[in-house]
């Protein structure tokens, strides 16, 4: 097996809490909706709006939200929801020079949106890594698979030499087609012991 060159972090729900879905569903709880399909709603709009790609602006994806489920409240609003559960971990903040001893490269490769800036205004955390892949600014989100080919050839490695953290299956999936090395996010203890079968001198 190749030497590991690279760790890949999904933001939401890995290296911090899951915000975007927590969020959602205090907004369903707040306007009487029931929590999960909000959430899945919430999901799929900001797909299919384009907004998670940068195709269209944050109003966009507001609006059509509101239209399709009823909610109320301003975009500010909203998006307070969202933002103020986005909580880093602070394990993970001191697992990250651990790995730094022997990775070359640590990054983020997240579905996230021109929020993700937002965030590291508040919290300062992109100084921790060497690339942020969003999929705001490069077009393509994790369903799509050519955003791992996009990665790669960026980073100039291959997949056998990247580890790809996330807690969504699908995109699991599509990173282990490609080759990448994948590590499905469960929760706190299951996670450390996988990492440390995978890069051993966590030992």
């Amino acid at each position: 097996m190749e030497r590991l060159r690279a760790v890949l972090f999904d933001f939401g729900g890995v290296l911090a809490e899951e915000g975007f879905a927590e969020g959602l569903r205090a907004i369903a709880a707040a306007n009487g909706l029931p929590g999960e399909d909000f959430v899945r709603k919430g999901h799929d709009l900001v797909h299919e709006t384009g907004y998670v790609t940068g195709h269209v602006l944050e109003k966009t994806y507001w609006d059509v939200l509101r239209a399709e489920t009823g909610i109320s409240g301003s975009d500010a609003s909203l998006r307070r929801e969202i933002l103020s559960r986005f909580v880093f971990r602070d394990w993970m903040a001191d697992l990250l020079p651990k790995l730094r001893e022997g990775i070359p490269l640590l990054g983020i490769l997240s579905d996230q949106t021109n929020w993700l800036e937002e965030l590291d205004g508040r919290d300062r955390f992109f100084r921790r890594f060497d690339r942020v892949f969003n999929s705001f600014y490069i077009g393509k989100s994790k369903r799509n698979p050519a955003l791992f080919d996009h990665v790669l050839e960026i980073l100039g490695v291959s997949g056998e030499e990247v580890l790809f953290v996330d807690d969504n299956d699908g995109n699991c999936e599509r990173a282990d087609a490609r080759g990448i090395r994948t590590i499905r996010y469960t929760g706190r203890e299951a996670f450390l012991s996988r990492i440390r079968r995978e890069v051993s001198f966590l030992q």
